[in-house]
């Protein structure tokens, strides 16, 4: 029985999910990001984490180059930024604070829940998307509140 994609996404839509912002920096040193929902720990020793990436991404060529990244956890208000770098816009870093994590030297956000800077580990095929793990070099909770959620297609926060 084949699955409707539609469906299938309404589906997942049922299941919560946190949101982040991966970033990583081009072969020019111009910073590159990203908005996911597919961002998961995988492993506490060694500590890994992934995301998901669509193949179609403009930004699937950095992160492939790269071999690091950063992961900015969003709080919920944060939605703003995740709708920044979820839009398929060239200048979605102009007039956006960042600054280099002192580890890898990746962009990261001031106001996120949590940050952390990740070296690549792997990369696997993942129908239309590219599962890319990172091994974790450094974390930082950074403030307290709640996080921001995406649920059944939309923005949503906790109770």
């Amino acid at each position: 029985m084949k699955i409707d994609p539609m469906e299938f996404r309404a589906t997942m839509g049922c299941y919560a999910t946190g949101i982040a912002v991966i970033t990583t920096l081009g072969d020019q040193g111009e910073p590159v990001g990203v908005t996911v929902n597919s961002f998961t720990s995988v492993s506490l020793d060694p500590p890994l984490v992934l995301f998901c990436l669509d193949r179609n991404a403009t930004s699937l060529a950095a992160f492939d180059a790269a071999g690091r990244f950063a992961i900015n956890v969003l709080a919920e208000d944060q939605q703003s930024v995740s709708a920044r770098f979820a839009a398929p816009v060239d200048d979605r870093w102009q007039g956006f604070d960042w600054y280099p994590g002192p580890v890898t030297g990746m962009p990261l956000f001031d106001g996120c829940l949590a940050s952390m800077e990740c070296e690549l580990h792997a990369v696997h095929e993942g129908g239309d998307h590219q599962i890319i793990v990172g091994e974790v070099r450094e974390v930082r909770p950074t403030r307290q509140g709640k996080p921001l959620l995406y649920f059944r297609g939309r923005y949503d926060r906790c109770a």
